[in-house]
């Protein structure tokens, strides 16, 4: 039975879905990046995904080096961090992360939003991810 790692802060999917893509607690990988000098409620962070790659990097993990346009569910690689909830402030980008997986051929989406019924998902017709981010190794 997979345990979603539900994000703590409001703004923090970043951390809560590379904690999903490791292993680890919301509160390890917030201690993780803090030490890093990335804050969920840097407002900064919340349009760029620069500092999800570099957690992901510092961790080993290595990840494709362009965000990848959406096509289908079927095309998506087995791991990979996906932007849902696309929107635009003053011009600017935001979106939500989540973790698209398959497991044992079941494809399923870890969201890590603390409002949810359920943080594991696979109502694919009411998410609409832009781009992925491809998760290489693990």
């Amino acid at each position: 039975m997979l345990k979603p790692v539900i994000q703590q802060e409001a703004t923090g999917c970043g951390i809560a879905s590379v904690a999903n893509i490791l292993g680890k607690s919301y509160s390890e990988m917030k201690s993780i990046a803090n030490a890093m000098g990335i804050y969920a409620d840097d407002k900064s962070l919340w349009s760029d995904t620069q500092y999800v790659r570099t957690l992901l990097s510092h961790a080993g993990v290595e990840v494709s080096a362009d965000e990848v346009p959406f096509v289908s569910w079927d095309a998506l690689p087995d791991l990979a961090l996906l932007s849902i909830k696309h929107h635009q402030e003053n011009g600017k980008n935001f979106w939500h992360w989540v973790v698209f997986k398959r497991v044992d051929g079941q494809s399923l989406v870890l969201d890590s939003a603390s409002y949810l019924p359920t943080n594991v998902r696979t109502d694919f017709n009411q998410m609409h991810p832009k781009w992925f981010i491809e998760i290489k190794n693990i």
